[in-house]
């Protein structure tokens, strides 16, 4: 082979080898969560209601509820209200308001406080001089003058049940050694668009399997950044370190470092708490470019310390695998751009038998995520609704990889950034509305234009050349491309909105955000 073929086989057989194992993981994960799940259910279960019939109204423990926001006009009053009407000892349940809005919401935010204390609840907003470390910063401040023994966390888009408290607060105080419980996320606008659709289908994989598979089988997990509560001695325990704002998913590296420390990390799937997503692509590609930049800031900042600490070597690879997920992305990428140079390589590697071998793990590994999220949705409604939203979901998956990708690269090698928060509208199932804010914009869609023009040209070639197994990823790759592409692009956005406030700590941008920019 020439070089250039040489360069080209090579990055197709490391990229379809990675993506071989993210999707043989995926199986895993599946086998896990099965094998654990009655029992689990089973066990929370008989503890809450042990807890509920033993314990007197008198010794429940005092719990703080926290509330960050910025500039959530739309959703800031019902997440308010939402944990407010919370079924616990009033006397035992103060709300924190943690508001660093800077577009005059905090107007609104300041008349529904003031409200509810008149009505006996202990509710306390907090406002700091800047958004210095911004979630986490708030977050931080919120815990040192915090009068819970627990901690519940929730993001303006989340509308928590009522018995949220009464579900959780058993399975923290029953297990000394628990830092964290999360809880489960399910969808109020699901059936806004097919990209709600597919955002559904993709979280309900990562909460009806991959939660539970990691928490009941004793392997390192995340909290989610919201609907979850946490002891607020696993926070301020020193060698944990509490929050930190040097990387861009607080949440993730919180849990982690509290893992590392000897601490537990649990989840009920049956402790659901319904939460808005994201309608419009470029709202999604910003809260996408988050989650993928801090998880691997995340990895790098912590990686070296798991590899040399005392966990069994399957909490590690599982670990690794975990924080290194969004790499899917770049191996997407790249088997994108190679797939049409292989058709340029001689007729003996076409026609290897190892050539065709490779094409066969990256379908058994396509095959991976369908068969879990499908299962998932199963697994959660009954019904086997989920596979019809497969094409979809993997469209998506393929559309969004160059956003990804360069979120990924970003991570590797800058720490910290500007948390740029995904715009809420407020939707709810009874109507589907638009957010006052305008989704930050960049030009990737010029880039996702012309990657679907040339998948599409390189799945005309396969036709040609007789290679229809292969040409179903190209044609994916076209759609998913053509797709997200079109959405992102300015004609696409409708009316200007407001726009998103830039964060300033003594006078200039802390850090400038990707492009624009679980973890929530």
């Amino acid at each position: 082979m020439t070089v250039l073929q040489t360069l080209v086989f090579s990055l197709f057989l490391l990229s379809t080898s990675m993506l071989a194992v993210y999707g043989l993981h995926l199986y895993v994960l599946l086998w896990l969560f099965r094998r654990r799940s009655k029992n689990a259910h089973e066990k929370q279960a008989a503890v809450i209601a042990q807890y509920h019939a033993s314990t007197p109204e008198s010794d429940w423990p005092t719990v703080t509820s926290q509330i960050p926001l910025y500039n959530e006009r739309d959703v800031s009053e019902r997440i308010i209200r939402a944990v407010a009407a919370f079924d616990y000892p009033r006397d035992k349940h103060e709300i924190q308001v943690l508001d660093d809005s800077n577009d005059g919401s905090s107007v609104g935010i300041d008349r529904v406080a003031e409200e509810l204390r008149r009505d006996g609840l202990d509710v306390q907003v907090i406002r700091r001089p800047d958004r210095r470390h911004y979630k986490a910063g708030a977050l931080e401040i919120g815990v040192g003058v915090a009068k819970g023994d627990y901690l519940a966390v929730f993001d303006a888009d989340f509308l928590p049940p009522a018995d949220f408290l009464r579900r959780s607060v058993p399975l923290l105080d029953e297990s000394p050694d628990l830092a964290c419980l999360q809880g489960r996320w399910s969808h109020i606008n699901e059936d806004e668009s097919w990209i709600t659709r597919a955002q559904a289908l993709g979280i309900d994989g990562h909460f009806a399997v991959e939660q539970g598979a990691r928490a009941w089988n004793d392997l390192l997990m995340n909290f989610n950044g919201t609907a979850g509560i946490w002891r607020k001695s696993a926070i301020t325990d020193p060698t944990v370190g509490g929050w930190s704002g040097d990387t861009l998913t607080e949440d993730l590296d919180l849990s982690y470092r509290a893992q590392l420390h000897g601490w537990k990390l649990n989840y009920s799937l049956d402790l659901a708490c319904p939460a808005e997503l994201p309608g419009d692509i470029n709202a999604f590609k910003s809260q996408q470019r988050r989650w993928a930049t801090g998880s691997i800031q995340v990895a790098v900042k912590l990686l070296p310390q798991i590899w040399t600490s005392k966990l069994r070597l399957g909490q590690k690879v599982e670990a690794t695998l975990h924080l290194t997920h969004y790499s899917v992305s770049v191996w997407m990428l790249i088997l994108a751009v190679v797939a049409r140079p292989m058709l340029l390589m001689t007729m003996d590697v076409l026609h290897s038998r190892w050539f065709w071998v490779l094409w066969g793990v990256v379908i058994l590994s396509a095959i991976a995520p369908a068969l879990t999220y499908g299962y998932a949705r199963w697994r959660l409604v009954g019904r086997l609704t989920g596979f019809k939203r497969i094409p979809q979901l993997m469209a998506l998956g393929c559309g969004m990889c160059v956003n990804n990708a360069l979120a990924v690269i970003r991570g590797l090698f800058e720490k910290g950034g500007e948390f740029v928060r995904t715009p809420k509208s407020g939707s709810d199932r009874a109507a589907f509305r638009k957010s006052s804010y305008a989704a930050a914009q960049t030009h990737l869609w010029i880039v996702e234009l012309v990657l679907s023009a040339y998948s599409f040209v390189s799945f005309g070639w396969y036709i040609y050349h007789g290679r229809w197994p292969v040409s179903v990823f190209l044609l994916l790759y076209g759609v998913g491309f053509l797709s997200v592409g079109l959405m992102s692009a300015p004609w696409s956005t409708g009316k200007p909105k407001m726009p998103q406030s830039r964060s300033t700590v003594g006078g200039s941008p802390l850090n400038s955000p990707l492009a624009d920019s679980p973890n929530s």
